[in-house]
């Protein structure tokens, strides 16, 4: 073998190799490549979950606002059912007492045809405010003063140490509409 063929040889050989290296480098590219590109899928699809589950929770979080704005509305439309009328209540509670002053009154004459009529018109008022859901507060002598419940009018030396801190006389009676007291009831108490 010549000289020129074993370099002929030679440069075959290399030619082949870096034929070989080119292959297996562009293979290589191409793997890394994918791999990038598989990346930057997996990347653009991890940000779509990610903002996917951005937005599910925004929706979440206002779908839970939203239902308690309804609770609390339905609760307050409730409660102004419940005391729409506290006003005209009010207003009426006057009169009630002025018909148990006239009753006590007319109690004291003779005229039981009048008391009877008086009687009859009033058990028909304090009916109808019952209906609308006007209660008597309930208060007794002797019962122990609270504070959140009655009015302290004014306080008079208790006639015995069983009294003290209790009330003594009930001045004007308690009313409550629903479970809210419209007016407190105006007592005495012992000191």
């Amino acid at each position: 073998m010549s000289k020129k063929s074993k370099v002929k040889e030679m440069d075959e050989v290399q030619d082949a190799k870096q034929s070989v290296d080119a292959t297996e480098l562009e293979q290589a590219n191409d793997i890394q490549d994918d791999a990038v590109e598989e990346e930057e899928t997996m990347s653009k699809e991890e940000q779509l979950q990610e903002e996917l589950g951005k937005e599910k929770d925004k929706f979440l979080r206002l779908f839970a606002e939203f239902e308690n704005f309804k609770k609390r509305t339905s609760k307050e439309r409730m409660e102004l059912f419940k005391t729409a009328g506290q006003e005209i209540m009010t207003s009426m509670l006057p009169v009630m007492d002025d018909f148990d002053r006239a009753l006590k009154e007319i109690a004291k004459t003779e005229e039981k045809e009048l008391l009877k009529g008086v009687e009859l018109i009033s058990t028909k008022f304090r009916e109808t405010l019952k209906n609308k859901g006007l209660e008597e507060v309930a208060v007794e002598a002797g019962e122990t003063f609270d504070a959140e419940l009655h009015e302290a009018v004014t306080q008079i030396p208790a006639p015995d140490d069983s009294m003290k801190g209790k009330i003594i006389d009930v001045i004007e009676k308690g009313y409550k509409l629903g479970d809210r007291i419209i007016r407190h009831p105006k007592v005495v108490v012992g000191n």
